[in-house]
C-alpha cells in the first residue's frame, strides 16, 4: 500500500504553518502617530530642508547608519530602485559594462541597463552560490565599471577576493544584500562591505516595511549622488551647486513617513528574527543530516548565514528520483504557511534558471527591436556559467520553513516529511 500522499498516503501535517508575523502592536502605534500628524510625505523635488524627507525618513537613516556602523544610510521606495539609484551615483556611461550574478532575482542584471550599461554574467561558487571571483576577472575588459555582488540567500560574497580585483582594475564594488541583513563577513556587517551596499525592505525579507530599500555608503560624494538621483536631481542641481552631473536624471523613488516608522520599530526586531532563523536551521540540518542524497548549505570560512531560504543539495545520482519529482513528494506531505495559502507549500526548486536565460537578454530587447545597449561581443549562452547551470538544472532545494514563529513541533512535521519521502524513494522510481 502506498505511504507516500501524492499516491493516496496520509498527509504528515494537515494544518497550515504559522505566519511570519513581524508587524505588532509597535508598528501598529508608529503608524498612528504618523497618521495623527497629518505629515504622511515630507519630500520636495526642489532644493529647501525638505529636500531630505520628513521626520521619520531622516530619523530611520540616522538609526539604521548607526546600527551598521556607517557615515551613511539612504532611503527608496524598494531594493531595485536602490540598484537603479546604486548604478547611477557612480557615474556608469552607455556601454560600459558591468558584471553581475545570473543566480539571483532579475534586478541585480537589470539594473545596468537603465543607464544604457551592459551586464555581463560571471559564473557563481559551487559550494556558496555568489559570485565566483576567478570567473569575475576573467570577464574583466576595458570596459567594465563595476561589479554587483549578491549576498544570495544570506550567504556573504568573497569580499577579500573580490575587492582585491576591484581595485587592481579601479571597479566600483555594489553589494546586493536583499538576502542577508545581519550576514557577517569577517567581523563585519554584510551589505557594508562594498562601496554601496543595498538593504531590501520588501514584505517577504527578515523585516519589512511593506516595500522599501536602503543604500550605505561611507563616501560622502557617493551619498549625495544617491541622495539627488532618489529625488528629482535635475530640478535641484544648479541651486545646490552640483558640478558632476552624469547621470543626474532624477527618480521619484522616496520612501513614506508611514514605511520609515514602521522600519525604526522592524530595526529593533532584526537581531532576534535572524537569531531564530539560525537556531531553526541548526535543529533542522541536525535532523535532517543523516540522509546520504542531502547536503546542507556550507557557510563561507569567517561568516554567518542569515538564511533568507534554506538551501538543500540534492542527489540525483544517488536516488535514482529526479528533483522534480522528489519536491513534488514533499509538498504533498506538508501544508502552505498562513497568509500565503495561494503560494502552496513553500519546498520549490529555487532559481530554477540562469537570469540569462531571460528573453531581454537571449534577444537583446531592453528598447525596442535595436538591441541597444548590448554589444556584439557580448553573449548569453549556455556555456558562460556551467556551475549555475548545473546548480539551476538539478540540485537546488529552497525551503522556508525554518522562519521565526516556527515551533519545535512545526520543524518536526518538516523533518518527519523529509524522512517519509526518502524512506519511500521507491514509489517515485
Amino acid at each position: 500500500m502506498s505511504r507516500l500522499a501524492i499516491h493516496g498516503g496520509k498527509k504528515v501535517r494537515t494544518k497550515l504553518f504559522p505566519a511570519y508575523r513581524v508587524i505588532g502592536e509597535e508598528e501598529e502605534k508608529a503608524v498612528v502617530e504618523v497618521l495623527r500628524s497629518g505629515i504622511l510625505s515630507k519630500y520636495l523635488g526642489c532644493w529647501a530642508d525638505d529636500f531630505y524627507g520628513g521626520p521619520q525618513v531622516q530619523a530611520m537613516e540616522r538609526e539604521w547608519a548607526a546600527f551598521y556602523g556607517v557615515k551613511h544610510a539612504i532611503s527608496v521606495n524598494s531594493a531595485t530602485s536602490a540598484l537603479y539609484c546604486a548604478v547611477g551615483a557612480i557615474g556608469t556611461r552607455p556601454g560600459e559594462e558591468i558584471i553581475v550574478s545570473p543566480y539571483t532575482m532579475c534586478a541585480s542584471a537589470t539594473a545596468p541597463l537603465i543607464y544604457n550599461a551592459v551586464p555581463v554574467f560571471a559564473d557563481i561558487e559551487y559550494d556558496y552560490y555568489c559570485l565566483d571571483p576567478e570567473d569575475v576577472e576573467r570577464k574583466i575588459t576595458e570596459k567594465t565599471k563595476a561589479i554587483i555582488t549578491v549576498d544570495i540567500l544570506g550567504q556573504p560574497y568573497d569580499a577579500k577576493r573580490i575587492h582585491e580585483i576591484a581595485k587592481k582594475h579601479g571597479l566600483y564594488v555594489i553589494e546586493d544584500n536583499a538576502q542577508g541583513p545581519l550576514a557577517m563577513y569577517q567581523g563585519n556587517y554584510a551589505g557594508t562591505l562594498g562601496d554601496i551596499g543595498i538593504f531590501s525592505l520588501n514584505y517577504h525579507k527578515h523585516i519589512h516595511c511593506g516595500e522599501g530599500g536602503i543604500l550605505v555608503t561611507n563616501d560622502d560624494e557617493l551619498a549625495e549622488r544617491l541622495r539627488l538621483i532618489r529625488n528629482h536631481a535635475e530640478a535641484v542641481v544648479e541651486k545646490k551647486g552640483v558640478s558632476n552631473l552624469n547621470n543626474m536624471i532624477g527618480f521619484n523613488l522616496r520612501m513614506t513617513e508611514i514605511e520609515a516608522a514602521i522600519t525604526r520599530e522592524q530595526l529593533k526586531k532584526v537581531k532576534w528574527l535572524v537569531e531564530e532563523r539560525r537556531r531553526n536551521v541548526t535543529y533542522l540540518e541536525d535532523n535532517l543530516k543523516d540522509i546520504p542524497f542531502l547536503t546542507m548549505p556550507k557557510i563561507r570560512e569567517g561568516c554567518e548565514h542569515s538564511y533568507y531560504v534554506h538551501a538543500i543539495k540534492y542527489d540525483e545520482k544517488k536516488t535514482g528520483v529526479a528533483r522534480e519529482k522528489f519536491v513534488e513528494a514533499l509538498q504533498g506531505e506538508l501544508m502552505p504557511i498562513e497568509l500565503r495559502e495561494t503560494e502552496g507549500v513553500k519546498i520549490g526548486l529555487g532559481y530554477q534558471k540562469p537570469l540569462y536565460h531571460q528573453p531581454i537578454f537571449r534577444e537583446k530587447t531592453a528598447y525596442g527591436n535595436t538591441h541597444y545597449p548590448f554589444s556584439e561581443t557580448v553573449e548569453y549562452t549556455d556555456e558562460a556559467c556551467p556551475v549555475c547551470e548545473k546548480v539551476c538544472n538539478s540540485e537546488t532545494i529552497f525551503h522556508e520553513l525554518m522562519r521565526p514563529y516556527m515551533t519545535k513541533e512545526d520543524l518536526d512535521d518538516v523533518i518527519e516529511a523529509f524522512h517519509k519521502v526518502a524512506d519511500n524513494l521507491d514509489e517515485l522510481r
